[in-house]
């Protein structure tokens, strides 16, 4: 046996290690699939310029991104898109949704739609901090 630290790993070991980590997790969770789920908004050149991204599983929506474009910011876009992404999740009979954001970015928006934070993630990276939020659907 040979453990060897890899400085710049390629993308291809990175995404093996991934991929055998999802098979054993897939083999002992009780959940069996998982579906991406996604919200965008396209301008008239059709161009994307905001939206969400995550998936189901279970009772669960997992926000992974939500982005709105810096022309759209201040105008309930992400309001709108989140609702959006989460009446989907609801029709695929989730019933809790989980995201996180960091200090620099949304904590107060997803308060203001009903989220609470579970926990805190501080000196993240390094003097920042992660929120780790809920919601009920």
């Amino acid at each position: 046996m040979n453990i060897e630290v890899i400085q710049n790993p390629e993308q291809q070991l990175i995404e093996y290690l991934d991929e055998k980590i999802a098979e054993f997790n897939w083999a002992n969770w009780e959940v069996s699939e998982r579906t991406p789920l996604a919200v965008q908004i396209k301008n008239d050149n059709g161009e994307i310029i905001a939206g969400a991204a995550g998936r189901t599983f279970g009772d669960w929506l997992l926000i992974n991104t939500l982005w709105v474009s810096d022309e759209l910011r201040g105008q309930n876009i992400g309001s709108k898109i989140l609702k959006e992404i989460e009446f989907a999740a609801k029709q695929r009979g989730c019933i809790k949704c989980l995201l996180d954001t960091l200090n620099f970015q949304a904590m107060p928006f997803y308060e203001k739609q009903g989220y609470k934070i579970q926990w805190i993630q501080e000196n993240y990276p390094k003097t920042g901090c992660k929120y780790f939020m809920l919601k009920l659907l």
